[in-house]
């Protein structure tokens, strides 16, 4: 997975750096949606030495060498997932821990497209996201985080 971006650094006369190349697996190879800070915190487990600039810079290489797409839920920041050949998707977004899942559902493609022909508009994408309580949240066991703007978004709604 690696790979393709290093390609995309040569090609573009980038350095290829170990620096990059870590941010650049821990993205790459997660099937979560992180943040820059979570990123750099998963760098610094792994005993890897990157600054919070270089973490920001490689992501914005990530996105536009379009291994990598960037996501903004409303919480005061970016998260980072890698670009699968998944198609196009929703996402739930717990306001209490965090946690982001990904759903697909074919009525709701449907239903997009429907209601833009109804007012004559031609859809050309759209973008859902649901917030609430994750299952482990609702059950007391999820990780209770302080107070965000997806929390004090999803309270003036």
């Amino acid at each position: 997975m690696i790979e393709p971006f290093r390609d995309y650094l040569r090609e573009h006369n980038l350095p290829v750096t170990a620096q990059r190349l870590a941010v650049a697996e821990v993205v790459l190879g997660s099937a979560e949606h992180l943040s820059a800070e979570e990123v750099r915190r998963e760098l610094f487990v792994k005993h890897m030495a990157v600054g919070t600039a270089t973490v920001y810079r490689t992501l914005e290489l990530l996105v536009r060498s379009g291994l990598a797409v960037e996501r903004d839920f409303g919480e005061g920041f970016r998260r980072y997932e890698p670009a699968r050949d998944v198609p196009h998707h929703e996402h739930l977004l717990c306001t209490s821990c965090g946690n982001v899942h990904e759903f697909r559902d074919e009525r709701l493609e449907r239903m997009t497209t429907l209601i833009a022909e109804s007012s004559g508009f031609v859809r050309q994408r759209h973008r859902l996201v649901i917030y609430g309580l994750c299952e482990s949240c609702q059950r007391g066991s999820g990780r209770q985080l302080a107070p965000s703007a997806v929390q004090r978004e999803a309270t003036r709604r």
